[in-house]
């Protein structure tokens, strides 16, 4: 449990988002080895607190988080292994593998739109935790990097990033989400001004910012000074209630985003019709959205792959699920190219990490009914552009997949390796009230794709 503590005390200090800065950071991180070395000796241990890294943080400015819910297959995907020979009884991959533009590093034979270009990408294949049955746990953990807690609500790695990395542009949402909001997308104790915006279309805006056609200029301007009049009577009336001027600061973005540079971003059509053909389907229409978001200065953009669930099932293959589980791949295959391509011709890919997410993976054996269980003992995210040592893939796991043989990759690790690519150092605090919070719970970044 993290402890109060008393933020008079001239040895604290933060900058404008609330982050502690790094001299003082690095004299307290000081103090606590020298306590935890104490307490090492007095128990008599051999082992003290394991060294923080010397990083080479990134300069990447947007995060495109690809998510899909239901937990992928990562045998069937980012790290194939032998073929089954029945698809039920003897376990394996589900598909044979192909080779990429990385020697040695293959890809399932449904991605063969990415296998070319995977020198811009680096797949992880042991990302591991505990949570095996709980769909909404697993997410949750994939999404804050933690555990629930019962004393502190914890953001999302998406609201982390807003308040890290600050604003690009006042007239476009920092943090965006297409696809399903939950708990696990949510601003936690940094509050609404944190908090996402939340998208059920490509076609238009979020419906709250359009102004119904009955209502004048005029009519408008005079809604506008009553709420301010009202407004300002609360503030003056509650001046100590921080949750309600974090309401009024998420009502002010609200009025911002309803402005032209934000609702813009919705007219696909601008875009030329081979690009946006190239993308695909409406999956594909959310990837290039995403694009035209972080075009324009969001920080992240969640993408969540929750649509046109051809098989059935989407990506939770349970039994039958499995067996037109190649289409969901494919569909996934030629967006996230084109994405990645897009990108690069723009030379937005190593100011932009993109992130392919899951919340667990799945066995290499099979269920009665020919589908696939819960694993999350190893499983694979793909990581791409940002200015990473791309061309590579981190960890090993064995023969099926099922066990890790070397370089763990544990999701506070994956988050760290987030925030050290987008230029945040990963062993900062924020604070929920006066109790600080470690950016991570203890995580370290993988130093090998740090540029």
């Amino acid at each position: 449990m993290l402890c109060q503590r008393d933020t008079s005390r001239d040895d604290i200090s933060t900058d404008g988002r609330g982050i502690v800065s790094t001299a003082n950071h690095n004299r307290r991180r000081f103090l606590q080895a020298a306590s935890t070395a104490a307490a090492v000796g007095t128990l008599g241990l051999t082992q003290a607190e394991e060294p923080k890294q010397e990083l080479n943080l990134g300069k990447a400015e947007h995060c495109i988080f690809i998510w899909l819910g239901g937990g992928a297959c990562q045998v069937d995907t980012f790290d194939p292994k032998r073929v089954t020979k029945d698809g039920l009884k003897d376990a394996g991959s589900a598909y044979p593998a192909i080779d990429t533009a990385v020697p040695g590093v293959q890809l399932c034979e449904h991605l063969k739109h990415t296998a070319p270009l995977l020198d811009r990408c680096v797949p992880v294949r042991t990302v591991n935790h505990d949570v095996i049955d709980e769909h909404s746990a697993a997410t949750y953990r994939m999404h804050t990097g933690r555990k629930v807690s019962g004393t502190v609500v914890y953001p999302s790695i998406g609201s982390m990033i807003s308040r890290t990395k600050g604003s690009l542009n006042e007239l476009v949402p920092n943090y965006v989400v297409m696809g399903n909001p939950s708990p696990a997308r949510e601003p936690g104790f940094l509050g609404a001004e944190h908090g996402y915006i939340y998208l059920t279309e490509t076609k238009s805006g979020p419906k709250g910012l359009v102004r119904p056609e009955r209502v004048s200029d005029k009519r408008q301007k005079q809604r506008l000074e009553l709420l301010d009049k009202v407004r300002s009577q609360y503030l003056e009336r509650y001046p100590d209630n921080k949750q309600l001027q974090e309401y009024v600061k998420a009502m002010d973005l609200g009025f911002r985003l309803a402005g032209p540079e934000f609702m813009n971003v919705f007219n696909l059509d601008e875009e030329p019709s081979d690009l946006r053909n190239a993308y695909g389907d409406e999956f594909g229409q959310r990837c290039l959205l995403a694009r035209r978001l972080v075009e324009r200065g969001s920080r992240f953009v969640e993408v969540s792959f929750n649509i046109n669930f051809v098989n059935g099932t989407g990506w939770d293959t349970h039994k039958g699920g499995q067996l037109n589980q190649h289409l969901l791949i494919q569909s996934l295959d030629q967006s996230f190219a084109t994405l990645l391509t897009d990108l690069e011709r723009r030379n937005l890919l190593d100011k932009t990490l993109l992130v392919i997410s899951t919340e667990f993976g799945r066995p290499a054996q099979f269920d009665g009914g020919g589908g696939r269980g819960h694993h999350a003992k190893s499983f694979s995210v793909m990581l791409a552009g940002g200015g990473m040592k791309t061309g590579q893939a981190i960890g090993t796991t064995d023969e099926l997949g099922m066990k890790i043989e070397d370089r763990p990759v544990s999701v506070a690790d994956l988050f760290a390796t987030m925030f050290a690519v987008m230029g945040v150092d990963p062993y900062q605090e924020l604070y929920a009230g006066v109790r600080p919070v470690p950016l991570t719970d203890g995580g370290h970044p993988i130093v090998e794709v740090l540029g």
